[in-house]
């Protein structure tokens, strides 16, 4: 009976700690989703995370989760192609790369994280950063907007310079 009425009263305390902490709670949430973070305090070191890092950083090619998984299956034997995609997304989700689906369908990752462009060759299907100010159009597109511009994404199509020297 002591239990019962133990675990009871246990109950009650953790439930008037939440309400009390329930403001708290929900600014640091409101700050986190703002923030486009993942809390992730009981998250691991993975070597296999730190590889398909290293690999996204150490390359400009944007590489598609095949990709990253032929590079880091190298080094790690026995990884899936699943842990790859999971570690992939994690990585994504926390904002440490981006996730970028073009236009023939295939998603590629990028670890330039800062605003920028991209160029998609319809030739050979490249996708390649270029180096333009894009700060300044959004600043331009608020001015004619009745609301609020953060970021915008923006794919170039064409013919890249090999491609064309190819031809």
């Amino acid at each position: 009976l002591y239990s019962i009425l133990y675990i009871f009263i246990l109950c009650i305390l953790i439930l008037l700690t939440i309400l009390l902490f329930s403001d708290i709670i929900i600014l640091i949430t409101v700050i986190i989703i703002k923030e486009r973070r993942v809390h992730v305090a009981n998250l691991k070191y993975s070597r296999q995370r730190e590889a398909i890092k290293e690999y996204l950083c150490s390359t400009n090619c944007h590489p598609t989760a095949d990709s990253v998984y032929m590079y880091v299956k190298q080094e790690f034997p026995n990884i899936s192609l699943g842990t790859v995609y999971r570690n992939l997304n994690l990585l994504a989700d926390l904002g440490e790369v981006l996730k970028l689906t073009t236009p023939d369908g295939a998603v590629r990752f990028d670890a330039h994280t800062s605003p920028h462009y991209h160029f998609y060759c319809k030739s050979c299907g490249k996708f390649i950063d270029m180096g333009i100010n894009i700060e300044d159009l959004n600043e331009l597109a608020s001015r004619n907007f009745d609301g609020s511009i953060d970021s915008h994404d923006i794919i170039f199509y064409g013919i890249c310079g090999d491609c064309t020297h190819k031809s």
